[in-house]
């Protein structure tokens, strides 16, 4: 339904397929107005030019898919999510770490709930959508989109408040007031914004060798 609707839409459509028999079907109903590639998307070659993403995502999987996705160059994703997934990331506050990451270049909207029983065969669960749209002007710059992940990997597996993850003393002290967060913070209590004005000036004290 949703290649259907691409090509109608005149969009050049590659559908990602693990299942060799669905993909064999694809095929035989799209023939040469489909590019079908038969595998897992988390083994898939992302594209290096600018692409959007419509998917009816496997709820178990989304966050895997979404992660090695959404590190390519895609301008635009709408993708059909499990609701409380969608619930969870899409909260300005309080964050999590792919939310903290992911919000740096793109602005998430949570646009639609859909119950259960829309689907054939319906889950157990209800499902939303949600958009991802490229920022303009990212929070962060995206040469140091995998360093950013570290930094933001490091202060959320700590597990403690901010400062014993990625700050010392004196810069959780000072930064606190500046960017609006208390400053014995938990990592999801700090939002996107603050999370990349964090990182920008952990990155000037290094280069300046401050503390």
């Amino acid at each position: 339904m949703l290649i259907r609707a691409l090509l109608e839409a005149g969009a050049h459509v590659v559908a990602v397929e693990r299942d060799p028999v669905l993909a064999a079907g694809l095929r035989d109903r799209f023939g040469g107005d489909v590019s079908v590639v038969e595998a897992n998307v988390l083994d898939w070659h992302v594209p290096t030019e600018p692409f959007a993403v419509v998917a009816n995502l496997p709820f178990a999987g989304s966050g895997a898919i979404l992660s090695r996705l959404l590190r390519g160059p895609v301008t635009r994703a709408v993708v059909v999510v499990e609701w409380a997934f969608a619930q969870k990331h899409a909260a300005v506050w309080p964050t999590t770490l792919k939310s903290a990451y992911w919000r740096a270049f793109y602005e998430l909207e949570l646009t639609r709930r859909l119950d259960r029983t829309a689907f054939t065969p319906p889950p157990n669960v209800d499902a939303a959508v949600l958009r991802f749209t490229r920022r303009a002007e990212p929070l962060v710059p995206p040469a140091d989109s995998q360093r950013y992940w570290q930094f933001l990997s490091n202060a959320f597996h700590a597990g403690t408040e901010v400062g014993r993850g990625v700050l010392t003393p004196l810069q959780a002290k000072r930064l606190a007031p500046t960017l609006g967060f208390p400053r014995h913070a938990r990592p999801r209590e700090l939002d996107a914004r603050q999370w990349a004005g964090v990182y920008e000036a952990v990155g000037l004290a290094r280069r300046l060798g401050r503390n």
